[in-house]
């Protein structure tokens, strides 16, 4: 897997780097050759901020923490996708490579890691089902829409581009415009 490093408001350091690739080494062998992890670090007054993203043919996992320290916010984020991976293993199996969900899985429960309730695993069920409008509007209306009935994300038909997009709100107030890549 190939590690990209994004660094804001510091120096990562070798030894930081080798623990991080160390860490995701774990999940080589769910991943392809091809996929690819982005590491971004953010410190910000007394916040350490780790945010792990892997990308592997278009299937997106993702893990942010933060902490007092770096090194705790990596292993606070390998533990989130540890779980995201066992959490949706049914759904994974089909994308990720064959038999080695299993193997990590077992590897996982071994060393105690597994702390999961069958209140986590179980089935999604869906609780309650929208409509939207259908009637084409602007990116601004869109949010204006999403504030209006206080949600943090308004999915909506984009009148200029004609295509189904979301905005949402991002965590740190701003917010983010979601469009379907064509492929």
């Amino acid at each position: 897997m190939l590690v990209n490093y994004i660094a804001k408001k510091v120096n990562l350091k070798d030894n930081f780097k080798d623990m991080v690739q160390k860490k995701l080494a774990k999940f080589d062998r769910l991943f392809s050759d091809s996929a690819t992890a982005t590491v971004k670090a953010t410190v910000e007054k007394n916040r350490q901020t780790v945010e792990i993203t892997i990308n592997d043919n278009g299937m997106i996992y993702r893990s942010e923490n933060t902490t007092a320290e770096m090194n705790e916010a990596v292993d606070k984020c390998i533990a989130i996708l540890g779980r995201q991976i066992r959490k949706n293993k049914t759904k994974l199996e089909r994308r990720l490579r064959e038999g080695s969900l299993d193997e990590f899985i077992a590897s996982e429960t071994e060393s105690g890691l597994d702390t999961e309730t069958d209140e986590e695993i179980a089935e999604y069920d869906v609780y309650r089902t929208k409509t939207i409008p259908s009637k084409p509007m602007l990116v601004d209306e869109a949010i204006l829409r999403m504030n209006m009935i206080d949600h943090q994300f308004f999915m909506f038909n984009n009148a200029e581009t004609s295509q189904i997009n979301v905005v949402y709100k991002r965590a740190d107030g701003r917010y983010g415009l979601l469009v379907p890549e064509d492929n």
